[in-house]
């Protein structure tokens, strides 16, 4: 290392530089929330629903395997031109998902959506230079006991963009669109647009203001130990992405991700101990300190990122709020983050100790995650309120701590590297939470959605649409306008039916969902069926009355069922034929002959008369079952958070037994640069 003691860095200097890295820090965690508001109405104009997750996974999987390379790099080279390189390629990247599809289908590139992905790949590259090399140059310039305060405003920092982050993407969303010299920008382009003032203004701050710090060494770059990390960290992220969506768990795709991730992992350990100048020097894992610290942020990042992510879904889904306004509700999370994030970098500033606090954090985190399994659909505002102050309370020292715990066990001249391997650890714990608490709450979902949420009739359930009944909790009129669509298409089946289409009756006879009252009519032969036998019964009936002469003659004559015409036929009988049993069995005849010819004719009375109370009915069906859905959906989605929330526990309880066991050391008294000059 080139001597740094004669860097003479000025307070003014200082403050420029904190407030550059303040915005790249800003920029890094923003871009993780604020995109996920904006994909709904991105999938929609880009048509590329298959391709959801991609977004988001491929940012996370370049944005992570580069950790560690530009934590060597900012080693070898200096802190200020890798941290310039970031931030150019993050706003290029930026820029170009903004026009991703604007030009239709590329050469390559493919269709908008591909198009979004990959650049999302290249914004991504960019990202995992942000907080790591900003995170070490805090270390260059100020001593631990120092940075803790820092690393409190900075937490700080990412526990905003946690919350503005959804509030300015359904903003953008919702309201960006615009119309500049006849050419219309859609809303969601500006959730990538507006990362390049931000990145300018940081990034002029940066070239012209900041000081160079770490000059930089040079020497060797482990190539081969870079391409493996890549290797194990991506097959691995590729595989918790995969599997339980695109693949079952079990099947030869994950299966072969995860068995290819953990060869490659024992290969880098093999060629790390042999690197004369190793990406990820393996001594640092002796030290129990760093050791313990690495694992404590990769647990907590996992319980963080998978507890909060999924409160705004909550606050959306089951209590019916807004994109914008979810975020607004997750303000005494925010507030409660910040205050405790600062607040334990202040104690740490004056007190020198760490461990106490973090103990205390994730004691406090505990009870919080607990108090959220009992969310319900009944859950007010006001009530959630007090378990998200919790929750964040509990989170605060975790944001702020961990980096300052990783960095001051670490050698001085190894600052850059810890940094990266503690923003590497707390990525990977991130994406794996997520992963974890997905899947949680898919499999539960899977089992409460048909237990609360009544399926429309005809309907066969083939796959579970998550999307799709989250939108329908969000809509009641989507919900109604799917449940009409259904009953319609069912009428027209239960319409056949009552035609007597054979195939149609047996359908409606074997649709669970549909109501008796329905049903009815079409059992044992039908509506023919009985009016046959009720016309079988009458001619019997008339038969028999005019067996018996002139007075059945005359009964018939009172009958108001009897047709007019048939009792003018009647009446017109002489009397003398009503003596001779030959001429009353032939009108028997031709009278029962008449009867049962107008089968036809009262079955399609009947069924028209059947059909249009059918259709009333399903009118009032339709009210009822609307509101069934609408609330079971709320009900079922609050139960599986819940039941996520309860299963993850786990992941809360470990973060707390690491931090149990985490030593506390003396925080140095001098800057990493000052530590790395006197060695």
């Amino acid at each position: 290392m080139n001597d740094s003691s004669d860097l003479q860095i000025s307070s003014a200097e200082k403050r420029l530089t904190l407030a550059a890295l303040a915005v790249v820090v800003l920029l890094s965690a923003l871009d993780q929330t604020i995109v996920a508001t904006a994909m709904p109405r991105i999938i929609e104009e880009l048509q590329g629903l298959s391709m959801y997750a991609w977004v988001t996974t491929a940012y996370l999987l370049t944005s992570t395997v580069s950790v560690p390379l530009y934590g060597k790099l900012s080693d070898q080279y200096g802190r200020k031109p890798i941290l310039i390189v970031g931030v150019l390629m993050f706003l290029v990247g930026s820029a170009l998902c903004g026009l991703s599809g604007e030009f239709g289908r590329l050469p390559v590139l493919g269709d908008g959506m591909m198009q979004l992905v990959v650049f999302r790949a290249l914004q991504g590259l960019g990202g995992g230079a942000l907080m790591t090399v900003s995170f070490a140059v805090m270390a260059d310039m100020y001593p631990p006991r120092e940075r803790g305060r820092l690393f409190g405003v900075f937490g700080s920092v990412f526990g905003l963009a946690t919350v503005v982050g959804p509030f300015i993407g359904g903003f953008f969303t919702d309201h960006g669109t615009v119309t500049l010299a006849r050419y219309e920008i859609a809303g969601w382009r500006w959730v990538f647009y507006v990362n390049l003032p931000l990145g300018a203004l940081a990034l002029f701050m940066i070239v012209y203001r900041m000081p160079a710090l770490r000059k930089g060494g040079g020497g060797e770059i482990d190539y081969l130990g870079a391409l493996l990390i890549v290797l194990t960290a991506g097959t691995a992220l590729l595989g918790l992405t995969l599997g339980g969506t695109h693949h079952a768990w079990d099947s030869p795709e994950i299966v072969g991700l995860f068995a290819a991730s953990a060869l490659s992992l024992v290969i880098f350990i093999l060629v790390e101990r042999r690197a004369r100048e190793p990406i990820l020097p393996l001594p640092l894992f002796s030290i129990p300190t760093f050791r313990t610290a690495t694992l404590g942020s990769f647990v907590m990042s996992m319980a963080f990122l998978g507890v909060v992510m999924f409160m705004p879904l909550y606050m959306q889904v089951v209590q019916g709020v807004t994109a914008t306004q979810s975020g607004v509700a997750l303000l005494p999370l925010m507030i409660a983050l910040i205050v405790s994030s600062i607040g334990s970098g202040r104690i740490v500033h004056r007190t020198g100790k760490y461990k106490l606090l973090m103990v205390a954090g994730a004691v406090v985190l505990f009870a919080g995650v607990v108090s959220l399994t009992g969310l319900t659909a009944d859950t007010t505002q006001a009530d959630l309120s007090w378990r998200l102050v919790l929750t964040g309370l509990g989170l605060g020292p975790a944001q702020s701590l961990f980096s300052l715990v990783i960095q001051n066990a670490a050698p001085a001249d190894q600052v850059g590297v810890a940094t990266s391997t503690s923003q590497f650890s707390r990525q990977i714990g991130s994406t794996v939470g997520v992963a974890i608490f997905g899947t949680l709450l898919t499999h539960a979902l899977t089992a409460e959605l048909p237990r609360h949420v009544p399926q429309l009739p005809g309907n066969r359930i083939s796959q579970l649409d998550l999307a799709h009944a989250q939108s329908q909790a969000m809509n009641v009129e989507e919900i109604r306008a799917r449940v009409q669509h259904a009953i319609d298409e069912r009428y027209e089946v239960i319409e056949r039916a009552y035609r007597e289409d054979p195939e149609a009756v047996a359908e409606v006879l074997g649709d669970p969902r549909l109501p008796d009252s329905v049903k009815a009519p079409l059992r044992d032969g039908g509506i023919r069926a009985r009016i046959h036998d009720e016309l079988v019964e009458r001619t019997d009936a008339l038969v028999a009355a005019l067996k018996d002469g002139e007075d059945g003659r005359d009964r018939l004559l009172q009958d108001p069922i009897l047709s007019p015409t048939m009792k003018r036929q009647l009446a017109n009988i002489p009397s003398r034929a009503w003596n001779e049993p030959q001429v009353i069995a032939d009108v028997a005849d031709l009278f029962r002959d008449s009867l049962l010819a107008t089968e036809d004719a009262i079955v399609a009375e009947r069924s028209g008369q059947a059909l249009m109370m059918v259709k009333a009915g399903m009118a009032n069906y339709v009210d009822r079952l609307v509101e069934d859905i609408h609330r079971g959906t709320k009900v079922a989605f609050a139960a599986a958070i819940a039941h996520m929330l309860e299963q993850s526990l786990w992941i809360v309880g470990l973060a707390l037994l690491v931090v149990l066991f985490l030593p506390e050391l003396p925080l140095r008294a001098k800057p990493a640069a000052d530590s790395a000059a006197s060695t």
